[in-house]
């Protein structure tokens, strides 16, 4: 196939990338590397299979030639990013998801929207199952991106069955992994980043709130289960083990050999209080479950935070 992936030098863009290659697809790849950065799809640029393209999407997408398939992840996704640029995150929800889907419409290709577990908001139903239809406050600092998801699931439906596009929808909970920003606000990177320079890491309330961490090997391949075999219903993608943030930070502490103690400070709007995927549907329906666990993940991505902060 001839594949186009928006957000493609983002940390989930790049592994997509990284598989649709692999598996023998042709790849554009487009993003405006405001939250992307150019050197997760640097290895790339040698393969007649990639071609990059620098583009915002919330701007008139055009495409020449055949595309088999649009998979829109074009999104800033920390609460750094999307904390910092309200604005934009809204428009690349609403304007980026309805430019991306008039292209597949135009070409007769399958469209994945890279929807989110934050559509649930702070859940008063957990584990969470795609049939929840979720407690976000539309008004609060967070609502920016919520919201922005949940347009961009409505949108989505819409085109369906509007204009009959084949499309899929996927919501990522919490993803963990190599060629995550250092200091992207996400809770993983804070505390290996922490750990790894000798300083406290940084727990909000009293860690007891809780999330389930996802390697990013393990949800590429939930992806793309959904986009070869799913239907145009929601699936949760994530891994169901839940951790509160005090044992997330204690097997950090474990793996990176710090001895940094713990900092609280006061937790954020609308911080959601509990997370955890129902995968029933995608693992019965599709066969999909995680195989790697939270340790393991974990040393994966200290090793690669060691090499980043090295240089």
């Amino acid at each position: 196939m001839r594949v186009l992936v928006t957000g493609a030098a983002g940390f989930l863009g790049s592994h997509l990338c990284d598989r649709l290659i692999a598996a023998g697809h042709a790849v554009v790849g487009m993003d405006n590397f405001v939250t992307g950065t150019r050197t997760n799809v640097d290895h790339l640029l040698a393969s007649p299979a990639f071609t990059l393209v620098r583009h915002d999407v919330t701007q008139y997408i055009d495409l020449d030639g055949a595309l088999d398939a649009v998979l829109h992840f074009a999104s800033p996704a920390s609460p750094v990013d999307y904390l910092q640029l309200p604005i934009q995150t809204l428009k690349v929800g609403s304007l980026g998801t309805h430019n991306a889907l008039g292209l597949a419409k135009a070409k007769g290709a399958r469209f994945l929207l890279a929807s989110t577990s934050e559509v649930y908001g702070d859940p008063a139903v957990h584990p969470q199952p795609e049939s929840y239809w979720g407690h976000v406050n539309p008004i609060g600092p967070r609502g920016v991106y919520d919201e922005a998801k949940r347009f961009a699931e409505a949108m989505t439906m819409a085109y369906r069955r509007v204009h009959g596009v084949d499309t899929r929808i996927v919501r990522i909970f919490n993803t963990f992994g190599p060629r995550m920003r250092p200091r992207d606000g996400r809770v993983v990177s804070n505390f290996v980043v922490q750990a790894l320079e000798g300083r406290p890491l940084t727990i909000y309330g009293d860690g007891s709130q809780t999330r389930s961490f996802c390697y990013v090997d393990d949800l590429v391949a939930g992806i793309l289960r959904v986009f070869e075999r799913g239907d145009d219903q929601p699936y949760n993608v994530g891994n169901p083990g839940e951790f509160t943030m005090v044992q997330l930070a204690e097997v950090v502490l474990r793996l990176t050999g710090s001895g940094g103690p713990l900092a609280c400070e006061p937790l954020p709007t609308d911080d959601p209080r509990q997370r955890r995927p129902d995968i029933t549907r995608i693992r019965s329906d599709l066969g999909w479950e995680p195989r790697i666990s939270l340790e393991e993940g974990l040393t994966r991505t200290i090793a690669y935070f060691r090499k980043v902060l090295a240089a």
